[in-house]
């Protein structure tokens, strides 16, 4: 067995190579709280609850800039919202997008998870619905899976698979994954084109960037703190190497064309490079874009950083070389 590498404590500076809304993003200190998290499920829908209500705050404004209405909706009984541009193009207005959120399966509720949804359709110009799935500590595995892809199989109705994209970060990333799974062993429609953003795609914490990555990403920060103790709240018991949890252990032969991205400092980075690998062995178009300097989904936290538009409009452009219209 090799021996494990002893690194030594270092100073990591802010990287000068990124805009300076980046750079301010990448500074941001850890939380004095990582290691604390709540222990039951009042003390987590307290939480979530306030950190919702902080996070609902801020997008009025976002919608403002990016021009982006909001409107609630509910879709075969799963609560959703639309997020429509003010200017949709010619090519987009056959084709819809569907997007779920992330949160490591348990925050995010409500409008809160549409910030990402809001920039998708702002950047991009494509409709968008952003699916408000159930989550635990009330309705563990499969209720979100299930919640997606009721709004999924509707939605296929109405609009020509071929035409539609479903993308998501985080969370949102491996129920994008999960997803196209679940639809492949119910024989049901896939879209034209996904685009998972740093899957939570291994919840067993396997992948090289949960140790190299560790303390370096002001995000996740590192592994079996937050995050994944929601995570083991969502899979209640679940063999965590079950696909629909974990998909980068699944069958992704004729998956649709897929764009993913992360960052040099993600904890999921190595989440993200091991499902471009599965991807392309299985003979899949896939592309893969690590940003630099960013942690954890680090390119839908400011609408302003002109990395977000770059990331969302490389995201639109793979979806209108892929999507029918």
């Amino acid at each position: 067995m090799p021996t494990a590498r002893e690194v030594p404590a270092r100073l990591l500076p802010v990287p000068t190579t990124v805009s300076p809304q980046m750079q301010k993003i990448i500074g941001a200190p850890i939380s004095p709280t990582w290691k604390d998290f709540p222990k039951t499920a009042e003390d987590w829908k307290a939480q979530v609850d306030a950190a919702a209500t902080a996070s609902a705050r801020a997008l009025p404004a976002m919608r403002e800039a990016l021009a982006v209405k909001l409107e609630p909706l509910t879709i075969d009984g799963v609560k959703a919202y639309a997020l429509t541009p003010a200017v949709i193009p010619p090519e987009n207005r056959n084709r819809l997008l569907i997007h779920v959120h992330g949160g490591c399966y348990v925050s995010n509720p409500g409008e809160s998870g549409t910030g990402e949804a809001t920039m998708m359709a702002g950047f991009g110009r494509f409709k968008v619905i952003s699916v408000d799935y159930r989550m635990p500590p009330d309705h563990p595995y499969p209720a979100a899976l299930d919640d997606a892809m009721t709004v999924w199989k509707a939605v296929a109705k109405t609009t020509d698979p071929k035409n539609m994209a479903i993308f998501g970060s985080s969370a949102g990333g491996a129920l994008t994954l999960s997803m196209v799974l679940r639809a492949k062993l119910d024989n049901v429609p896939l879209p034209g084109a996904i685009a998972p953003g740093t899957p939570m795609s291994d919840l067993t914490l396997a992948g090289d960037s949960f140790a190299t990555n560790a303390m370096v990403d002001n995000v996740l920060i590192a592994p079996s703190t937050s995050c994944d103790a929601r995570a083991a709240l969502y899979a209640n018991g679940h063999d965590l190497k079950d696909p629909l949890l974990s998909p980068v252990y699944g069958d992704m032969r004729g998956f649709p064309p897929t764009i993913l991205n992360s960052g040099t400092r993600d904890l999921l980075l190595s989440n993200t490079v091991r499902v471009h690998r599965k991807l392309r062995q299985a003979g899949v178009v896939a592309e893969l874009h690590v940003h630099e300097g960013q942690a954890h989904g680090g390119w839908y936290r400011d609408a302003s950083a002109p990395e977000s538009k770059e990331a969302f409009e490389e995201i639109a452009r793979f979806f209108d070389n892929h999507l029918g219209k």
